[in-house]
């Protein structure tokens, strides 16, 4: 049974514990520290990330995802650039076309329609990169506007900063698949009236389609992005149906898709170990993201697995 490669996304509370959080992290072997970048509501991830790069060593640090429509380009490689430099090399650059109403609204824009946020978020990606890469950009709108933007420094340490695409959209999916080292799946569906949360797409079939669409825009590379699902709730029980009922009834799906899904991990640690590689065989995931609120049961599910291995 292979390990799936597993990071966590979390928010600092204080100066203690989310230094301590990340020595945990590194110690016990996780792959990444991640901070949402939701302005106005969670922590500056470049800062939040820049002091727990300050006491480690091998962690990964990114923002988990830097928000497209409200980042400009060249601002955003500046502080993927400067958190690459004092990480010794460690930064990640992670990229959503964005969602919530609220965030435009408070930088005083509206939200822009699927069709504008795609554009968008193609116009920041392109650029970002490519000012990390060294490149001088030029964007003439309407999406986006620089004028011959150019990253002279700080510098990146690495020679390629990796690039993750988090998001459903469908041009998108094409997109990652021709462009991102990685690909990570939310389950998320369509923003609902709150503006925030969002409908639950667990089916096994919506899953297939996406990843066809991964595929397809890989077709002309030599390997296919590595696929990676954000966990949305993990439950450790003897009773994995009953859960996956209160579950499902919670996100408005069929337990079914709750038992199936790779955005869930709910049963016995044997159960869950097991269901990561039927999504491994099935879609190909061999990377997670779970939020601190599940590290114990992450912690968990890693040391069975570590063990079967041996």
């Amino acid at each position: 049974m292979q390990i799936p490669i597993v990071s966590v996304q979390a928010q600092p509370r204080d100066a203690a514990s989310w230094t301590a959080l990340a020595r945990r992290l590194e110690a016990a072997g996780y792959d990444a520290l991640l901070v949402a970048d939701h302005p106005g509501t969670a922590a500056s991830p470049f800062v939040a990330l820049a002091a727990a790069a300050a006491v480690t060593e091998r962690l990964g640090v990114g923002s988990y995802v830097s928000h497209a429509g409200v980042r400009e380009p060249l601002l955003l490689a500046s502080d993927v650039a400067t958190l690459d430099l004092v990480s010794g090399g460690r930064a990640r650059l992670a990229l959503g076309a964005g969602h919530t109403p609220a965030e435009w609204d408070m930088l005083g824009g509206t939200r822009p329609d699927v069709a504008g946020r795609v554009r968008r978020f193609r116009a920041v990606a392109e650029a970002c990169r490519a000012l990390l890469s060294g490149a001088t950009v030029t964007l003439d709108g309407p999406e986006a506007r620089a004028r011959e933007a150019r990253l002279t420094g700080p510098r990146p340490v690495q020679h390629r900063v990796p690039f993750t695409f988090g998001g459903g959209n469908t041009a998108l999916l094409r997109w990652a698949g021709e462009h991102a080292d990685v690909v990570g799946l939310s389950g998320l569906g369509r923003t609902l009236s709150d503006g925030h949360t969002h409908e639950a797409r667990w089916n096994g079939e919506d899953i297939d389609q996406q990843v066809s669409l991964i595929e397809q825009g890989a077709a002309a590379r030599a390997a296919a992005p590595a696929r990676e699902a954000l966990i949305q709730v993990a439950e450790i029980t003897d009773d994995a149906e009953a859960a996956a009922h209160r579950i499902a009834a919670r996100f408005g799906c069929a337990a079914a898709d709750v038992l199936a899904s790779p955005y869930v991990w709910v049963g016995t640690v044997q159960e869950i170990a097991a269901s990561t590689a039927e999504h491994r065989r099935r879609w190909g995931i061999t990377r997670y993201v779970v939020r601190e609120a599940h590290l114990d049961a992450a912690d968990r599910v890693r040391a069975h697995l570590a063990h079967a291995t041996r």
